[in-house]
């Protein structure tokens, strides 16, 4: 893997944490209590910006390739479980008055 895709993975990573910390959608648009769906279409819309990302990545070195159903499902899961530690500290974790939302 070259730098470019280690940075992929970064971008992946930190996006798909982002809608569990923080009270603002999309960290734009405050909100006075943001729930799971909330919570969901942040995630979803980290997950296709990130993807246009890639595609824009891809389409620089190489043509871009075309994907079927298999490539987006295992995408939306690995995006799922790089979630997985901001979904642990936002629903699992923390305790909620000690904690101070950003």
């Amino acid at each position: 893997m070259n730098t470019a895709m280690y940075i992929l993975l970064l971008i992946a990573i930190v996006a798909a944490n982002l809608p569990f910390f923080g009270k603002k959608l999309l960290w734009i648009v405050p909100l006075r209590q943001k729930n799971f769906s909330h919570r969901l279409f942040e995630w979803w819309v980290y997950f296709t910006l990130v993807g246009i990302f890639a595609y824009i990545l891809e389409s620089t070195t190489s043509p871009a390739h075309k994907q079927g159903w298999t490539f987006w499902v295992v995408t939306i899961c690995l995006f799922a479980v790089f979630a997985f530690p901001g979904f642990v500290w936002r629903y699992f974790w923390r305790r909620k008055e000690s904690v101070v939302d950003l």
